[in-house]
């Protein structure tokens, strides 16, 4: 699954959550805790206008381009070796065996991660976590649920989550100090990453329903590879937004 392809389904699920203000009844059975979830929801945005939008927008002001895109990859090299534990989890042993190529490539002629060259090399990512493995193994979603600071999950999802954690390599680097600054170098550079996609839930009448929906839909199209079995209303969405593209 290349990344163009999910930032696109995650577009159009923007705009698919942005259509209505309030969701068919059917649709929100996932989220019986919903009054607390948009309770932390608003508690999150708070910190989040307040603390975390100002310092990424000085950080993409002063940071230039190519250091950004470094820091992401470094960050998302990171994610590499829990990824292919998972694919392996999952029964793809091809798709392991090419996020450990990706690892491998980009910790050494990639200088630690800061330049992707494994995908100038046509090596493709398949990213995976345990709550995905989690979900291919049967385990059920359980309720949606807003997490302080983390945002958005499900239950199996932030159950599954410290294993995340323990599988990125940074974690297991004996210099805290280091250590620590990383994981707020790479925060910071992921909410600048997220900055163009605000106006989407800026103009969405229920910014609360349209990050739910997305992440939900988002969710489903990780674990399903890019291939999520079609729902009747999904089918009937599609159907009219080419519709319009061809106007």
């Amino acid at each position: 699954m290349t990344r163009s392809r999910l930032i696109g389904f995650v577009v159009a699920a923007l705009l698919a959550a942005g259509c209505a203000a309030v969701p068919p009844e059917d649709r929100v059975a996932h989220d019986p805790w919903e009054g607390l979830n948009r309770k932390m929801y608003g508690f999150n945005d708070a910190v989040d206008r307040a603390v975390m939008k100002p310092i990424a927008r000085g950080y993409k002001k002063v940071v230039p381009q190519p250091a950004r895109t470094g820091v992401t990859n470094f960050s998302r090299n990171l994610m590499r070796p829990g990824s292919s534990l998972n694919n392996f989890l999952q029964g793809k042993p091809r798709r392991g065996l090419s996020e450990l190529a990706r690892f491998v490539i980009n910790s050494t002629v990639g200088i630690a991660g800061l330049i992707d060259m494994a995908t100038r090399a046509g090596i493709e990512e398949y990213d995976e976590t345990f709550g995905q493995t989690a979900a291919v193994w049967g385990v059920p979603a359980g309720p949606y649920v807003v997490l302080p600071f983390l945002g958005p999950n499900t239950l199996r999802g932030s159950v599954t989550r410290p294993l995340d954690g323990l599988a990125d390599p940074s974690y297991h680097y004996d210099d805290s100090s280091v250590r620590d600054k990383l994981y707020v170098l790479r925060l910071i550079n992921l909410r600048a990453n997220l900055l163009s996609y605000e106006t989407l839930l800026e103009d969405s009448a229920d910014p609360y329903v349209t990050m739910r929906e997305t992440f939900l839909q988002n969710l489903r199209f990780r674990i399903h590879d890019g291939d999520p079995p079609v729902e009747e209303d999904d089918d009937e969405f599609y159907d009219e937004f080419l519709e319009d593209e061809e106007y």
